[in-house]
């Protein structure tokens, strides 16, 4: 037993309330039941509840047996001081107030379905993948599908909360955020840190001022990724190596924070030097990128807006050092995807947000465009059960692997939470 299960039958009434009576047999009438509160203090504000023919206003503590009220000291917290019903699993001791006065208790489980509880230490005690395993394919597919698009918007939510974190450093300039989280998805898992940190070194008006010279905008990349100090025999090379002192001497340029980039086990085409010139180009071309990816709301308009390809000697080159067969190394559709899923749609949902708007309709309409992912969380969700392959159901069913399953959380979950009631 948990505490948790009591919150989750009390919040949701899943009790018989015909006939409730204190531990000292005073008749009790729930009028509201209150308000979860999730901090400090008492687990309910605000309910009103009648006893013994009085209505009393105030909140309402929750325990599994009575005695933890002194085992977690309230007695002597006045945050204690307004709680009108202790209502507990098993009554195992009266409980006072910090002023002596006698605190009413409910005990709950005289009046919870023997059911609900079976159901609900089944789910809880299961050593499965995930609690709910074995029920997951039963599960109904309307009360699924709706459930995963929350999941969706609550994934969009935390999401638009790092985007609100930038946005705050950047001085509320947009384009400067789309900046960052573009060039850190550059770098995909291995380089996406290291993007990153580059993005950061970088003050977006220095970005505004060259990137309408490709070799300029290739020589801030890679000057402050470190990709410049060695000496290489070659024209372009040295064109960037003059660029970027001259950049290095007018900007008070510091890459000191910058962390190293990773070639090892990385495909040719991922290599960070590909993605840095791929990336140069993106913003030579499109001076306005966070205008034009507003108004864009189709799959195919995304993937003509990211026809980037990188510059001439990344043709014949994945490293300065190395000439390789000629090959135009254009963004491919599937990496399109990985931006749209992980930076352009949350950095519309952000913005429409932050404008008092509703995008949902638009975003799903964008996400599920996209193929669904192919990952170990999602591939076993599969198994279990046949789930709409878009992306919006693997960006909702990881969320739902990390942020409920992983945690236990199956009574804050609509599949959880039709497990336990199913009887």
């Amino acid at each position: 037993m948990q505490e948790d299960f009591l919150h989750y039958i009390w919040k949701l009434g899943k009790f018989d309330t015909s006939s409730l009576t204190t531990t000292k047999t005073e008749t009790v009438s729930v009028k509201n039941l209150g308000q979860h509160n999730f901090n400090a203090g008492p687990d309910f504000f605000n309910s009103q509840i009648v006893i013994d023919g009085q209505l009393w206003a105030g909140n309402v503590e929750i325990h599994i047996k009575s005695s933890d009220w002194y085992l977690h000291n309230h007695e002597t917290d006045s945050a204690y001081d307004n709680v009108i019903l202790h209502v507990v699993w098993e009554h195992d001791s009266e409980i006072f107030r910090k002023d002596n006065s006698q605190i009413p208790t409910l005990e709950l489980k005289r009046y919870v379905d023997i059911d609900l509880l079976n159901n609900y230490q089944q789910l809880m005690h299961s050593k499965l993948w995930i609690n709910c395993e074995k029920d997951f394919p039963k599960v109904n597919d309307f009360l699924l599908s709706n459930w995963l698009e929350r999941l969706y918007i609550e994934r969009l939510e935390r999401k638009s909360n790092e985007i609100s974190v930038l946005l705050k450093a950047s001085n509320n300039n947009w384009e400067a955020v789309l900046f960052k989280m573009l060039l850190k998805n550059f770098g995909l898992k291995v380089n996406g840190p290291s993007f990153f940190s580059l993005a950061n070194s970088i003050d977006f008006s220095v970005v505004r001022k060259v990137q309408r010279n490709v070799i300029q905008m290739e020589a801030l990349l890679f000057g402050q990724s470190g990709l410049l100090v060695d000496e290489v025999e070659d024209a372009y090379f040295k064109e960037l190596q003059r660029e970027y002192n001259f950049l290095n001497q007018k900007f008070n340029l510091n890459n000191q924070g910058v962390a190293p980039l990773q070639f090892f086990r990385l495909r040719p085409p991922n290599f960070p030097t590909i993605r840095l010139s791929q990336f140069a180009n993106l913003y030579t071309k499109e001076p306005q990128l966070f205008s034009k990816i507003l108004n864009l709301n189709s799959v195919d308009d995304f993937y003509e807006l990211f026809k980037i390809g990188t510059t001439q000697f990344w043709m014949t080159h994945y490293t300065f050092g190395k000439v390789s067969k000629v090959a135009k190394k254009m963004l491919t559709k599937s990496f399109v995807d990985l931006l749209l899923i992980n930076t352009i749609i949350p950095i519309k949902f952000s913005y429409a947000k932050s404008q008092g708007k509703s995008a949902e309709d638009d975003i799903f309409n964008l996400i599920k465009q996209l193929k669904i992912e192919n990952n170990s969380v999602v591939s076993k969700f599969q198994d279990l059960k046949s789930i709409e392959k878009t992306a919006l159901s693997s960006q909702a069913l990881i969320q739902l692997k990390a942020d409920y399953c992983d945690k236990n959380k199956c009574l804050q979950c609509a599949v959880g939470n039709s497990l336990v009631v199913k009887n």
